[in-house]
């Protein structure tokens, strides 16, 4: 049966602030662009542009956690190393320190989190201003995100579901977990339990979309005491419900790690839940020589997968032998485009 994500076993494969100028590349190859909208959540957009675009190239919009850095992310995670590979454009909203003391996105402040205001709003104007610039298939269109990016790339999966064809939420939280500090450090460390049917309201009454919803793939590790992996469990209640996913999930093991896929009732999965053996807090990456000098920031864990690869496979951006996938023979649904 033909499935929104590719169910292949990922392969193994060598994988400061932004200038205030527009459009000036940086020496880690992002730019930054500082006209894009009204800009409410006062966030940074940066991009990163491979040497050879993709004719119709896909958009990947990436989130940092917190303390983290737009470039320091890049860094660890290999987005950028993918992009030149498969000719996709990167999407990085940076958080500034003004905002947020801990550099974190805030997934817990209603303001930034409601359709059409602060942080969300922000980066759907980024996202708005990519497709114009760079002739992005609109089809196309994807996020993911570490911790408090987690939690607010799960906001925007929520608050624009229209804008993306899927999502990875990784060590993230489900949406509308928090509306104030207390409640997120509850929800970070304890966990807030409610019903499939509440979490999938949280959603629902978020915009006026009616469907089809993005899918959806949950990346935690369980060891994870920064944010507990019942929040994992959660963010799967909760989109199971919106997707009207009533079957049991398919499960299989990658190495050490356990997957599990939700599929719809035409049998395209719609939600995926990687859960990674006795890792603690952050994203998971093949091994510590990942990056280029060997040297890479907090939150990036060993775990004999990489992870980014990995969702860009789930995305169909690759193949399962990591060959990227032109834009005309993508495959969405059973739909060739």
């Amino acid at each position: 049966m033909d499935s929104f994500f590719n169910t292949a076993e990922a392969p193994r494969l060598d994988g400061a602030l932004p200038d205030q100028v527009s459009g000036a590349r940086r020496s880690d190859g992002l730019h930054e662009t500082v006209a894009f909208g009204t800009n409410p959540g006062a966030l940074r957009m940066l991009t990163y542009v491979p040497e050879k675009l993709a004719k119709n190239p896909a958009l990947v919009v990436v989130l940092h956690g917190c303390t983290q850095t737009a470039e320091g992310y890049d860094k660890g995670a290999g987005w950028s190393k993918l992009a030149e590979r498969g000719g996709f454009v990167l999407l990085y909203p940076e958080q500034r320190r003004s905002n947020n003391a801990h550099g974190c996105f805030n997934w817990f402040v209603g303001g930034d989190t409601e359709r059409g205001s602060g942080e969300v709003a922000s980066i759907h104007e980024m996202i708005t201003a990519a497709i114009a610039k760079h002739g992005i298939d609109q089809r196309r269109v994807f996020i993911c995100g570490l911790s408090a990016g987690g939690a607010m790339a799960g906001a925007m999966l929520a608050t624009y579901p229209e804008t993306f064809k899927a999502g990875a939420i990784l060590a993230g939280l489900p949406f509308g977990a928090a509306s104030t500090t207390s409640e997120a450090l509850e929800s970070m460390y304890s966990g807030r339990l409610k019903a499939a049917k509440s979490w999938g309201d949280l959603v629902r009454g978020a915009s006026d979309h009616t469907g089809p919803w993005p899918a959806v793939a949950v990346w935690h590790g369980t060891a994870d005491s920064t944010v507990k992996p019942i929040n994992a469990g959660e963010i799967i209640k909760q989109w199971t419900d919106v997707h009207g996913l009533v079957t049991a999930p398919e499960e299989e093991r990658i190495g050490d790690i356990t997957r599990r896929q939700w599929r719809d009732t035409s049998g395209k999965v719609r939600v995926l839940d990687y859960s990674v053996p006795g890792m603690a807090h952050g994203t998971p990456i093949e091994g510590l020589g990942q990056a280029d000098d060997g040297a890479l920031g907090p939150f990036f864990l060993a775990a004999g997968l990489w992870s980014s690869l990995r969702i860009a496979q789930d995305w169909g951006l690759f193949d399962k032998d990591g060959h990227p996938r032109k834009s005309r023979r993508f495959s969405f649904l059973g739909l060739e485009l």
